[in-house]
């Protein structure tokens, strides 16, 4: 089989860096692996792969014998926005785990808003012993904005939970006993029915500030948000702004426009808002690791590559 050196290009900490070399090598034992940062210029030529996680595209850029591109995180709208006319094919990580982790996180923070913690926490801080009446998920309906692996597989963890689920999409998706919609219409009428949202689309130019005043206000009033996505698809001020007035009653943000989040924003402090530090399903590096390496392995046997990203699109 076919080898050679492979670049991994990272705007990790030294430590991070040092961790995911580490695991690669281990389950790429034939493989010359190396940190960006030890190659010489003399060697840039002969790199044909390069793994890589927030890479600055100038190191990308020297290398000139570079054929593909594969990324170790799932989401790639940051990697393809600043690569610009970049032509090698970029693979994103597309990995089970990370599905069955965003799944699961999808289920506990529908939970946490469904059986309202938020409500009984602020009654807590209050000293205040108000008990409100529990009502069963299948009178609860969740919208799921964005079906691909994770959306679809966070979608079907709710439905096994009882909740009635619609899901929402680019294009027309098929997914056993969700509810599925696309275009302008199928959104409007997700939206229009979801007592509690959930977010998992990626960002491209279309879904940037989707979520905005006007498609916020189809939400029924008090109905509830979670952003698994990324921060720029919601419109900030105008959620504040529907959080402020009741309009919706809590959202939990794992996402924002700059991470991490500044200290003066003001989501911090909102009543409305739970922030999470960007935790809803993080790259489990075993798993990662073994799914590149397999990348790899079928590249060096025939040439082979998984599905790379549509740069038109952005995933």
């Amino acid at each position: 089989m076919k080898t050679g050196k492979i670049a991994l290009v990272t705007r990790l900490s030294p430590e991070a860096e040092t961790m995911w070399l580490e695991r690669l090598s281990a389950v790429m034992p034939g493989e010359d692996i190396r940190s960006f940062v030890t190659l010489t210029p003399d060697e840039y030529v002969d790199i044909e792969i390069a793994i890589v996680a927030n890479p600055d595209p100038a190191h990308l850029a020297q290398l000139t014998g570079l054929v593909w591109v594969q990324s170790l995180w799932a989401g790639v709208e940051r990697l393809v926005a600043e690569l610009g006319d970049f032509r090698p094919p970029i693979v994103r990580l597309v990995d089970p785990e990370l599905a069955r982790t965003m799944g699961e996180a999808a289920l506990a923070w529908v939970l946490y808003l469904f059986r309202d913690m938020p409500i009984y926490a602020a009654q807590q801080r209050a000293s205040q012993w108000v008990q409100h009446p529990y009502r069963r998920p299948e009178r609860t309906t969740v919208g799921v904005l964005g079906l691909g692996e994770l959306g679809a597989t966070a979608a079907m963890r709710l439905r096994e939970a009882g909740f009635n689920v619609a899901g929402w999409s680019r294009s027309l998706k098929q997914v056993q006993g969700i509810t599925c919609r696309a275009g302008e219409d199928g959104l409007e009428e997700t939206l229009k029915t979801s007592d509690i949202l959930v977010c998992l689309l990626p960002l491209t130019a279309e879904t940037r500030d989707l979520l905005d005043a006007r498609r916020l206000a189809l939400l029924p009033r008090g109905a509830k948000l979670v952003n698994f996505a990324r921060g720029p698809i919601i419109n900030t001020p105008a959620l504040l702004a529907a959080l402020d007035t009741g309009a919706l009653g809590h959202a939990v943000l794992d996402v924002f426009a700059v991470e991490p989040l500044p200290a003066a924003s003001p989501e911090w402090s909102h009543s409305a808002v739970t922030v999470l530090p960007h935790i809803s399903a993080a790259t489990d590096p075993d798993t990662a690791s073994l799914i590149v390496a397999r990348n790899i392995e079928a590249y060096r046997a025939d040439g082979s590559l998984p599905t790379a990203v549509n740069l038109h699109r952005g995933y």
